[in-house]
């Protein structure tokens, strides 16, 4: 089970660190990844975190993930922030190997999302 947080309102420019923290065991090795779906679009793939990280286009060089294994919990530090990053933000794992990392298919646990809203 994945617990999301840490969404909330900024100015165009601004920071926000997401937290997913997991009750799985073993979590250390789980493929996390982010997500995010603003309103009349489809959920997309933001970053992910393995064995490497990584990222979609729209949020290189702006955002960065990390884990902190001791915490069971996957950061997504989001900087630089624009108005078309606001969304729901949703965290999802899975197994290694489960398949490509940025599919939503490839996950089997997700967290209930955060809501990011970033002002103009």
């Amino acid at each position: 089970q994945l617990q999301a947080s840490g969404g909330g309102l900024v100015q165009a420019g601004g920071s926000l660190r997401l937290s997913c923290t997991a009750s799985q065991r073993a979590f250390s090795i789980y493929m996390v990844a982010w997500f995010r779906q603003a309103p009349g679009k489809e959920r997309e793939f933001v970053a992910a975190i393995s064995y490497r990280t990584y990222f979609a286009d729209s949020v290189k060089g702006r955002f960065t993930v990390s884990r902190d294994n001791a915490k069971n919990t996957v950061y997504l530090q989001m900087n630089s922030l624009k108005p078309e990053d606001t969304a729901v933000y949703y965290c999802a794992a899975a197994r290694p190997g489960s398949g490509i990392y940025s599919r939503s298919e490839t996950y089997d646990s997700w967290g209930q999302g955060t809501q990011v809203t970033v002002s103009s």
